[in-house]
């Protein structure tokens, strides 16, 4: 009895680091993914140890558990997220191939996983019109997890700033899937919070992202002016 009451006062965090692998933990791991999607919230090690919990225990796996983690690692974009935990996914459940009644997995859930797979395959090749017109394919899969839209379009922005000094009006558009009105106070809000600039550029306006070692080549630091002096004079000997 006092085991479990000293247990209860441990968080989620908490017990995956005391013992990862520990079966026992295993539901309170599914609430935690839960409690991270009504919260808004994320933690990649919570998610990935019930990931490999379910490689140990195969038939507690939950399949909708198993899309909102891959959700939430879509929003995680650009990190490696969904990769790190597609690869821990048992092949049975995602391979429409391979599927079959006997894995108890529904056919609507097979589906689900590959449309997630695509998803990603659009986001990591900044294919982001065909991103956006597959996800309205799919609203009643995503839109469990609230903030996916905002998550995707921050990232889109993210790709655009690393392209772009100046970036279109109507690529903008495509990029983060907003037009007429709503792209205007969107624009407005960034402008008056995120540093970006609103010129015309013709018949549309053209939009001054920040600058950034990457859209402005000319900020990198050189590697010399990095190393410090004492540095540089201890390499005077050796090379002597």
């Amino acid at each position: 009895m006092a085991t479990e009451q000293a247990a209860e006062n441990y968080t989620v965090e908490d017990l995956v680091a005391l013992n990862p692998y520990n079966p026992d933990i295993l539901n309170d791991l599914e609430k935690f993914v839960n409690e991270q999607v009504s919260s808004q919230t994320y933690n990649l090690d919570a998610n990935l140890s019930l990931l490999r919990l379910y490689q140990f225990e195969p038939e507690r796996l939950s399949e909708q558990i198993v899309a909102r983690i891959l959700i939430k690692a879509l929003m995680a974009m650009p990190g490696p997220d969904f990769s790190l935990c597609l690869f821990l996914i048992p092949e049975h459940v995602i391979d429409l191939k391979t599927a079959s009644h006997a894995d108890n997995i529904i056919p609507q859930m097979k589906e689900q996983f590959k449309t997630l797979i695509v998803l990603s395959h659009y986001l990591e090749t900044a294919r982001f019109s065909q991103f956006w017109d597959e996800a309205s394919k799919n609203r009643n899969i995503l839109e469990v997890v609230p903030g996916f839209e905002q998550a995707i379009q921050a990232y889109a922005i993210h790709v655009l700033s690393l392209t772009y000094q100046k970036v279109p009006r109507p690529v903008l558009a495509e990029a983060i899937n907003i037009e007429g009105l709503s792209l205007d106070k969107f624009l407005e809000y960034h402008a008056a919070n995120a540093g970006w600039v609103i010129e015309k550029g013709g018949q549309s306006q053209v939009i001054v992202l920040p600058r950034n070692e990457v859209n402005h080549p000319e900020l990198k630091k050189n590697t010399a002016d990095t190393v410090p002096f004492e540095h540089i004079t201890r390499i005077f000997p050796v090379l002597s």
